[in-house]
């Protein structure tokens, strides 16, 4: 089973992606940031990563998942000197659950006030 989610977000459709793509029991999760209505909410990479991960915990519920299916999370950030704020932001999240983790120093994303990019991966028992 395939099924596809969006956000109605006219970069859908123009680059041919899904904010989330469930295949059977796991759940892939395009990467995320810190957009919202009005631009992007927060202007450092603790608040950037806390709304983001909020926003895939939306992502995640819209598909029947919950955070504690999370297995894979993968945080871009455009300065990895700031890994510790982004980290905090997510092991806020993910204290307990602690599923697989990579940090990764990317070059600035297009929108130069996005500091953060979060992708994740989730899986349901069978």
């Amino acid at each position: 089973m395939r099924k596809t989610f969006g956000t109605g977000s006219v970069w859908e459709q123009t680059l041919g992606y899904s904010r989330a793509v469930q295949v059977d029991n796991t759940l892939f999760i395009s990467a995320t940031a810190a957009s919202g209505p009005d631009g992007i909410v927060g202007d450092d990479f603790y608040s950037q990563t806390k709304y983001i991960l909020e926003k895939l915990g939306a992502v995640l519920a819209d598909a029947g998942f919950a955070y504690e299916d999370v297995v894979q999370s993968k945080l871009y950030l455009t300065d990895i000197s700031k890994w510790e704020d982004a980290g905090r932001a997510h092991g806020e999240v993910f204290g307990e659950i602690r599923p697989t983790l990579s940090l990764v120093h990317v070059l600035p994303f297009l929108d130069p006030e996005m500091l953060v990019e979060i992708e994740l991966v989730a899986q349901k028992s069978a």
